[in-house]
């Protein structure tokens, strides 16, 4: 794992939103992957989330683009888990009517 890696500084809307997936009922596993983020982290994120201490990067400056890229890979884990639901239901339905 590279130095830059193990130095990742996340936004508190980044968190949030990760956050926000995990308690919609994504798993853990799935979204942090999705988002490209250490499964540990994002267990941490939620611990603290409970108990109202989660915190932002600080003063790190985050680019337009990096909060664009956030957005987006929080979006397309959403989507990506309302899609897989409509896969099941649709199988289930289908089944149901034969």
């Amino acid at each position: 794992m590279s130095e830059t890696r193990k130095r990742a500084k996340y936004t508190l809307e980044f968190k949030m939103e990760a956050v926000r997936l995990v308690k919609g009922g994504q798993a853990v596993s799935v979204t942090a992957k999705v988002l490209g983020i250490p499964k540990a982290s994002l267990d941490n994120w939620v611990k603290l989330s409970a108990k109202g201490q989660l915190k932002g990067a600080g003063d790190k400056p985050v680019s337009a683009e990096q909060m664009e890229l956030a957005r987006l890979r929080a979006q397309l884990a959403r989507v990506t888990m309302e899609r897989d639901i409509l896969k099941k239901a649709t199988a289930y339905f289908a089944r149901e009517s034969l």
